[in-house]
This record gives C-alpha cells, sequence and structure tokens, in this order.
C-alpha cells in the first residue's frame, strides 16, 4: 500500500451506500448457514463471493440474506459490519437493510432491528464509529408490499420498539427494469408523513428521467447510484444548486452492474465538475473485495485526484450524511484536522 493509499485508509470518511447484508464475511456465512441448514454452493470461503452478472450477484445477495435466521444472525451482522468498516476509517455510517424476504419467511420486523441495534450498539462502543439505518423497499415484492413495510416501521416508531430509533430513513433498492418509480408514492408518503428521511435506489440501469421522477414525485431527499444524471442538464443544474446528495459507488457500478467496463469510464469526475454533490461509497464490500479506504484509493488512482480531492470528497459526506448540523461540524473538524496530519508528503 503506497502513501496515499494508506493515509485515505485512515482518513475519517462517511459512507452513505452500504447494504448491511452485503458486508457479511464468508466465513460468516459459511457458519450462519450450516446453523439455519442452508445448503451452499460451496464451502469453501473463498469461492463463495463469485459472480459474473447482476443475476449472478442478485443469487450471491440472496444466498447471504438466506442466511439470517433470526435476531442473533441480524446483531452478528450488524456487530461484524461496523467492526470492519471502522476498521478503514468509517466514522460514521447509514447502511441499508433490505427485511422483504426475511418478512415473507415469517421474521418479526421488530426482532430483525432489536438484533441490528444490538450488534450495532455493541460495535459503536467497541470502535466509537456511529451508525443509523435506513430501511429499504425491494421493489421485486412489488409497492403495495413496500407500503406495508413502512406502516409496519412506522407502528413500531410509535410504539417505542427496542433499536427502532436508529432507523432514521427509508429507501427502496433492487430491480430497477421494467419498474414505476411512482408507484412507490404511497409508501413515502407514510415514511414522510412519520418523519423519516427519505431516498432511493435509481440510476444504476434506469434513465436520468426516472432520477427526476425519484425527486418531483416521491420527494427523496437523496438518490443512491445516479449514473446518467448527466443525460439531463436541467437536471443536473437543479441537482447541483440544491445541493441533492447521490450516493455513487464507482467500484460496484463496474464488478456488479456493468454500468462502465473500467473504473477509469466511469462518469463520477464530470459528476464532481459538474458542482454534484457526488459522494464515494462501497455497495456492498464484502461481495466485491472492497472497503471505503480501497475504494477511496481506486477512485484516487483512476481519475487523477490527490490529496486535497480526496479530502474534500470525505467531506462531502459529511454534508450528504443525515446526521444534525451540530452533530456535522465536530464531524467536519475531525475530517480536516485528521487530514492535516495524514497528509502524504508526496501524492
Amino acid at each position: 500500500m503506497g502513501p496515499l493509499a494508506a493515509a485515505l485508509d485512515a482518513l475519517p470518511k462517511v459512507e452513505l451506500h452500504c447494504h448491511l447484508e452485503g458486508t457479511m464475511r464468508p466465513s460468516t456465512l459459511v457458519e450462519l448457514a450450516a446453523r439455519n441448514g442452508l445448503r451452499l454452493p460451496t464451502s469453501d470461503p473463498t469461492e463463495l463471493y463469485r459472480y459474473d452478472s447482476l443475476d449472478g450477484f442478485l443469487e450471491v445477495f440472496w444466498t447471504v440474506q438466506s442466511a439470517l435466521g433470526g435476531r442473533d444472525d441480524w446483531a452478528r451482522l450488524a456487530h461484524e459490519s461496523l467492526l470492519d468498516s471502522a476498521a478503514h476509517g468509517v466514522v460514521h455510517t447509514e447502511a441499508f437493510f433490505t427485511p422483504a424476504r426475511h418478512l415473507a419467511a415469517g421474521q418479526d420486523l421488530a426482532s430483525v432491528v432489536a438484533g441490528l441495534d444490538e450488534g450495532l450498539a455493541a460495535a459503536e462502543a467497541e470502535t466509537g464509529t456511529r451508525c443509523l439505518l435506513i430501511c429499504d423497499m425491494d421493489r421485486a415484492f412489488g409497492p403495495e408490499a413496500g407500503r406495508q413495510l413502512v406502516e409496519e416501521l412506522v407502528a413500531l416508531r410509535r410504539a417505542g420498539s427496542p433499536g427502532v430509533d436508529r432507523v432514521v430513513g427509508v429507501g427502496m433498492d433492487s430491480t430497477e427494469l421494467g419498474i414505476d418509480t411512482r408507484t412507490y408514492l404511497p409508501a413515502y408518503d407514510v415514511a414522510g408523513a412519520a418523519g423519516l428521511r427519505l431516498t432511493g435506489h435509481q440510476g444504476e440501469n434506469s434513465p436520468a428521467s426516472a432520477i427526476a421522477a425519484c425527486l418531483d414525485v416521491l420527494g427523496l431527499e437523496r438518490i443512491d447510484h445516479g449514473v446518467p444524471v448527466l443525460d439531463d442538464p436541467e437536471l443536473v443544474a437543479r441537482m447541483a444548486g440544491e445541493r441533492v446528495p447521490i450516493t455513487v459507488c464507482p467500484t460496484s457500478n463496474v464488478v456488479i452492474a456493468h454500468v462502465v467496463e473500467r473504473l477509469e469510464e466511469h462518469p463520477y469526475p464530470r459528476m464532481r465538475a459538474a458542482g454534484l454533490l457526488a459522494t464515494v461509497n462501497t455497495d456492498d464490500p464484502a461481495l466485491s473485495d472492497l472497503d471505503l479506504g480501497k475504494e477511496y484509493a481506486a477512485v484516487a488512482a483512476a481519475f487523477g485526484y490527490g490529496w486535497d480531492d480526496m479530502v474534500r470528497i470525505a467531506l462531502d459526506g459529511v454534508e450528504a450524511c443525515w446526521l444534525d448540523d451540530s452533530d456535522k461540524r465536530p464531524l467536519r473538524e475531525r475530517v480536516r484536522s485528521t487530514a492535516a496530519r495524514l497528509a502524504p508528503v508526496e501524492v
């Protein structure tokens, strides 16, 4: 690891697009599968996370989800996830979890949330890294299931269910093809009325017009992926002017979604040059042999960014997060002061 990569690994960073299920250690998958009676295609942890297409990736992701049999498993996943991200400079994260398949299989949302909170609280005490949660609707289950999920989450909030105060937002993920984004308005209306923050995956394999619909119809505050935004100059001007965050996952867009063939072809530097609040994130780091330190180093190398460029990206992560301004200020200062101390002599 060179001096820039080492400094980027240690730089305090914010992660805003990471799926907890996509952080599961391969060894943990083997252990949970054995405990829950899940047959894996191989017991060799080094072979578990191999795929050559988006469909292949989804099969792996669904296998990981299937290994989560109950509250203790969710707690272990969350605990290990935060430990692993904190080891690479993540000091604040707003992580997704997608419970639709588990609820359909008979698990209870309250138990899932309580398990996640238990694991995260333990990891926060050990690392000092903070994690908030975003409950994602799985578009493969349709908008009505999404609305029901949000209504159940809101009911848990009203009841003061254990750990639910950690869930600060609602999103949507999974397939975009053939999905009318506007059909999720009832679910987002319920979430917004309850004071939950709003985001959604759009623009991984859908056009810029779908991103615009997320803002105009659903009222989303952040966009996850947002790759084709540059196809609509008016949308770019609007999002840049309003500082609407886009949580970009450059390496994931290459190895998982195959939006581009090489990282150097990714539109991320043009997004930044256009004034967009485009942050850098990992998406599913365990499934792509990644962590946020590696992602920062890869982005710097691919786009010719120096230390100051990457520090600005880290500060934009602070701006884009959902902490109150009173919490953002010390976080910004931490990034700046640590960056001044870590700055490589030559980059």
